[in-house]
């Protein structure tokens, strides 16, 4: 028979995370590990830095035209520093933008509009289809051109794919080459890993934002960010309505209906 201090003594535990006197003589013996700091404090530091955030980064993506209209609202001064901040990227774009349509070019001149052009920037390629049926090849010209409209300080060219790379299959059409240094630095073979046929001005954002050629920063960018996400809102905001108008609509019928039982 064992010795009475070889043998296990079973110690009732109601709740091992319970802050009572039980347990804390129960933690300081060893025989429950201590409680892990409580996650509420740091949740809200977290929470109050994010509104601090928010509050200091309220006016980022705010034109001048928007920044003329909280002058009843803002601090003066804290405007003015925005109000330069936005002139400022208005002149770098002013001076950078030279370019601002699409350049389609043959394969002779691939070389010198694409490869040595990238020396000095990005370079977006598109390659299309041969042929007016393939969707996605529409698609992203249009969008080629709007974005060359609207960043006119990045390079945005066009050449058929089967001129560019003998024999090369429709079906990998659109082709979207990204050069920069000579070097290709992203390719996106058809639209599929962005939006499909759904492919819009947001994920070309994305694309210049994620190769460098702008930064998230970037007004353009930030704008119609903003755009996006006011409009997502409306639209669960209508959902919202929407479900509760259904929800009354069929309570009143449910009522009409038991008034004829």
């Amino acid at each position: 028979m064992a010795a009475p201090g070889d043998q296990r003594i079973a110690v009732p535990i109601d709740d091992p995370n319970a802050d009572t006197e039980w347990n804390d003589i129960l933690r300081k013996h060893g025989v429950i590990p201590e409680k892990p700091p409580s996650p509420t404090p740091m949740i809200e530091e977290a929470i109050i830095e994010g509104r601090r955030l928010a509050h200091e980064n309220r006016l980022e993506g705010k034109d001048l035209d928007e920044l003329d209209e909280l002058e009843d609202l803002e601090d003066e001064e804290f405007l003015d520093l925005y109000r330069q901040k936005r002139m400022a990227e208005l002149s770098s774009l002013q001076k950078k933008s030279n370019h601002g349509s699409v350049y389609p070019i043959s394969k002779p001149d691939y070389q010198r509009e694409v490869t040595d052009a990238s020396q000095k920037g990005h370079v977006f390629v598109n390659l299309t289809a041969g042929t007016g049926t393939n969707v996605e090849s529409r698609v992203l010209s249009e969008l080629w051109r709007q974005a060359a409209r609207e960043y006119g300080d990045v390079k945005f060219c066009e050449i058929r794919a089967n001129q560019a790379i003998e024999n090369y299959p429709d079906r990998n059409c659109p082709t979207i080459l990204v050069y920069n240094k000579g070097d290709i630095v992203k390719q996106e073979v058809t639209l599929m890993t962005l939006g499909g046929v759904r492919t819009n001005m947001r994920h070309i954002d994305n694309l210049l934002v994620e190769v460098g050629a702008v930064p998230e920063s970037d007004m353009r960018v930030i704008k119609r960010r903003q755009a996006a996400e006011e409009a997502e809102d409306e639209r669960l905001a209508g959902l919202g309505k929407s479900i509760k108008t259904g929800a009354a609509g069929r309570s009143r019928n449910d009522g009409e209906d038991d008034d004829w039982e």
